[in-house]
């Protein structure tokens, strides 16, 4: 089962055990998700666009489904649309962290 690697992957990325049970139960589809082909690669695309470690455990448990956002689709694009806006880099990783759904 791909559920024991995902719950393991969360407790190393550094979510607190009650965090992890948050965000299973605000988000369950997360545990079917492909830990090398969808979680990991949009946690590193998070730390691309400069959000630190810190940044990123804060921001899984309020907004789980940032996990299953499309990197090309969805990342990019949102981050790009608010560097438009004129947003500098700590502005545009506030956003996205706090209010990914922008």
């Amino acid at each position: 089962t791909k559920v024991k690697p995902i719950l393991k992957w969360l407790s190393q990325l550094g979510l607190a055990e009650l965090q992890i049970r948050k965000v299973v139960a605000r988000f369950p589809i997360l545990l079917r998700l492909r830990l090398e082909d969808n979680l990991k690669p949009t946690v590193q695309c998070l730390k691309d666009f400069g959000m630190d470690d810190l940044r990123v455990v804060q921001a899984i448990p309020s907004h789980p489904h940032l996990l299953s956002y499309s990197i090309e689709d969805n990342l990019k694009p949102k981050v790009q649309w608010l560097k438009d806006l004129g947003l500098d880099d700590s502005q545009v990783k506030k956003s996205i962290a706090t209010q990914p759904s922008l």
